[in-house]
Formats: structure tokens, sequence, C-alpha cells
């Protein structure tokens, strides 16, 4: 089952299907028209074989009935032998359909994995060779402008991972305000919940007080609002259906919320599995032991404990 970690950055780029050329000229000095407009297509090839090739992202730049390149992007969260066989053969089915060039960007959480799955796959002809190009937080470009932030609020937020230390990193948190107030308000906490446990206290300072500088709401605001919410639901429940059920169910799915978004404004990481324990819980006085832990605790163990 893919996981968040997973996911995010395939939203991003579904989100937002300009970030990979912006990324491949960066990153990668890829030579890529800054002009040519870019369009996410279909994941699936067709194979001879009845099993379906699915790779997370393709992106097409250019016009897409005549595309100039076409980009298969992929999430990869660790090394996997398997992998070496199946790349070459997105790249080749989507060359085939597109009639155009073809790149391989795999998007990595972490520099080891990145140069792992930048092992050259060796095809067995003579000289042909795929070099997957690897992205990890560390060789994206810092975004310390505002127009940059507005333009391509992904970026900013996979920039501010890499570069929340050192000199520059009051600039490009400023940056991460910036773009996450030019987002929709879901995809806005949808990106501040992935980026805030990964920055370290300081650099959630810094973000939180950019935020609330500018108008935004921090993971802490929406973490009351949607306990206040549960709350007032509750007791809407509660008038026509009985208070006591009512406020039960409703203040149980906003504490869930609450306590889930607390731990994403400490930057405690939160797994799938934990995610989803959380929303199961029925028992009101577990979730509130659980909110008052949540306020010291380094990790989902010690909340657990």
């Amino acid at each position: 089952m893919p996981t968040k970690l997973h996911e995010l950055p395939l939203e991003m780029v579904r989100n937002r299907p300009e970030l990979v050329p912006e990324l491949l000229r960066t990153v990668f000095n890829v030579d890529v028209p800054e002009e040519s407009p870019a369009t996410l297509t279909s994941e699936s090839y067709a194979d001879t074989n009845p099993a379906e090739l699915r790779c997370d992202a393709t992106v097409l730049l250019g016009e897409p009935d005549a595309p100039t390149l076409g980009v298969v992007v992929e999430s990869q969260l660790r090394v996997k032998e398997a992998k070496s066989y199946s790349w070459p053969a997105y790249l080749a089915s989507l060359r085939l359909r597109r009639k155009c060039p073809v790149l391989l960007l795999v998007i990595c959480p972490d520099q080891a994995t990145a140069r792992g799955c930048a092992v050259p796959i060796d095809m067995g002809h003579p000289g042909w060779v795929l070099k997957p190009l690897t992205l990890s937080p560390e060789g994206v470009p810092p975004v310390t402008d505002e127009a940059t932030a507005r333009r391509l609020p992904e970026l900013a937020v996979l920039s501010a991972v890499a570069h929340q230390e050192g000199p520059r990193a009051e600039t490009v948190l400023n940056s991460l305000a910036i773009a996450l107030g030019a987002l929709p308000e879901d995809t806005r906490q949808l990106y501040h919940e992935h980026v805030a446990p990964q920055l370290s206290e300081v650099a959630r300072k810094l973000l939180e007080e950019s935020m609330r500088k500018t108008g935004l709401p921090t993971l802490e605001d929406y973490a009351n609002k949607y306990k206040a919410e549960g709350e007032a639901v509750g007791l809407a429940k509660g008038e026509a259906i009985g208070q006591a059920k009512g406020e039960a169910t409703g203040e149980v799915k906003g504490e869930a919320k609450a306590l889930l978004l607390m731990l994403g404004a400490r930057g405690v990481s939160v797994s799938d599995g934990v995610r989803e324990r959380i929303r199961a819980c029925k028992d009101l006085d577990q979730l509130e032991r659980w909110i008052l832990r949540a306020a010291s605790v380094e990790s989902v163990e010690e909340l657990f404990d």
C-alpha cells in the first residue's frame, strides 16, 4: 500500500507538472526550454503481456499531441532490484507511444536511496546503458524569492526540507510561508502536514512565525479548529439523537484530527498505520490523554507507551 511519504512527491507533480522541467533544468542541467508547456498524461502502458505496466507519473513537455520530451517520474523510498527491469520498459513504452525522447526522474527521500537508485542499468546491448536521474532533498536548489515561491510552491516545499539550516534558512522558510499562502486551503494543509515533521524545532518555529505574520493558519490553529468543530458537531447531533451519543461521535472525530495535527506541528513522524489507529479510536478519554502527551513526546512510541 503506497504511503504518504511515497505519494506526496507524486501529488506535487500531479498538481503542478511544470515542477518536473524546473527540476530537470536546475538540478540536472537538462536543456529544457522554459516556454515549453508541461502536461500530465497517462501513467499506464499497454503491454503484449496481460500484466499492465504502470509508472508513478508521466509528464509531457511541449504540445501533448506532438511532445518534444517525455518524463517518467517515480517516487522511490528504497532501492529495488526489480526497478532495473521495469524502468527501461516504462521509457521504451513511452517513447514508442509518443515518438519523442524520454527521461527517467526518480524522487527519493534521502541521498543514500538516491545513490542506490542512480546505479546505471546495463541493458546488455553495446553502449545501451540507462542512467536514472535521481533526486533527494539535498539536491533541490534553495527557493529564496517570492516570485518563484508563488509560481512553484511545490519547489519551495522541497527546498525548505533541504535548506532549513544555514545562512539562508530564514529566507527559505519565509519563501515556504509565501508558497503555502498561494495554495488552496486543502492543498496548503496537506503540504504543511507533510513538511512539518521533516523540519527541526527551530525551523518549525520560524515557519510558524512567518505564517502568522502573513495571516495564515498554523497546524496548531487547525488542531484547535477541528477540536472546536468536533465539539460543535457533537452538540448538534446530541440535540437530534441524544446528546451523549451525538457529542461523543463528533468529539471523537475532532479530537482525532486535532491529535494528528498537533503531532505534525511538533514534527513527530506519523506512519499511515499510526494515523489509522488514531482515527479508529472511539474512546474519547483515551484520545484526550494522547493529546496531553502529544505536547511533550518525541515519537509516537512514547505517545502510546
